[in-house]
């Protein structure tokens, strides 16, 4: 899809978190641009969580978004739903950090490859007990909507560079954004999405425990590398741009998964 360029977006709404913390933005009808999320004061990964805003069982599907976009996205890769809707939920339109590509070790930015961070495998691993993780913060961010845990799931991660080794093995790097930096998304359905700004800040002092260190005895902590996110909601001005363009349906699968719905009993002659 493309819109004018003389288009301006009319700004509804505009937040902007602390790290580490989760905000909640919503509801976004569709047809509105969502000049979604940047780095206000340079390097910050963020963790995303998509819902439709009338029925949350429809959410993003990471690992379908993989195979059908990419294992990284970037401008006009969309976001699908997950069974049995299998729709796309986001288009992105912008994105400043298009040009990043692949860098000297295969790393790609907006990672789909991993997930968020989050209190169980840090606990595993570590033996601290955390509240703030990625997993933790959209937990917070959603209840207010009548959700819960259970409804949080696989994200993008926002401005986080992330590959597979030789060996095949996931691995993360400082996230290259810097002051102004942005990724702007078109709503495809109405939404309820759920940002957290990740407690690993930049990702450049990453470990497991809170406050991890960096290596060879560095001092500085990931706290210190946490910086805010900013969203911005906007209302295109002239919505004439958008003339033919319809909400995504969900899937036209009409069968039954081969199985039949048997009758009630029979009757006795």
């Amino acid at each position: 899809m493309q819109i004018a360029a003389s288009t301006t977006p009319l700004p509804i709404q505009s937040v902007r978190a602390s790290t580490p913390s989760s905000f909640q933005y919503g509801p976004v009808e569709p047809g509105r641009f969502q000049q979604a999320i940047s780095t206000p004061e340079g390097p910050q990964v963020g963790d995303l969580n998509i819902w439709n805003l009338h029925n949350p069982r429809e959410r993003f599907w990471a690992a379908r978004t993989r195979q059908l976009q990419a294992s990284h996205v970037s401008t006009y890769d969309r976001l699908w739903s997950c069974l049995p809707f299998l729709r796309p939920m986001v288009t992105i339109i912008r994105d400043s950090l298009a040009d990043y590509g692949v860098d000297e070790f295969g790393g790609r930015c907006h990672d789909l490859l991993g997930t968020r961070c989050d209190p169980y495998v840090n606990t595993m691993l570590t033996g601290d007990s955390y509240d703030y993780h990625c997993h933790s913060n959209l937990t917070r961010a959603v209840l207010p909507y009548g959700l819960t845990e259970f409804d949080v799931h696989d994200v993008l991660n926002v401005f986080q560079v992330t590959g597979l080794d030789k060996d095949g093995r996931y691995f993360m790097e400082a996230s290259p954004a810097k002051k102004g930096d942005y990724i702007e998304f078109f709503t495809e359905q109405p939404m309820l999405m759920a940002l957290s700004t990740c407690p690993g800040g930049d990702l450049s002092t990453w470990g497991w425990g809170e406050g991890g260190c960096g290596e060879d005895g560095e001092a500085k902590t990931m706290l210190d590398c946490c910086r805010p996110l900013k969203v911005e909601v906007f209302r295109l001005e002239d919505e004439s741009v958008l003339a033919g363009w319809k909400e995504p349906r969900v899937s036209a699968y009409k069968g039954s998964h081969g199985m039949t719905v048997p009758g009630g009993e029979a009757r006795k002659q």
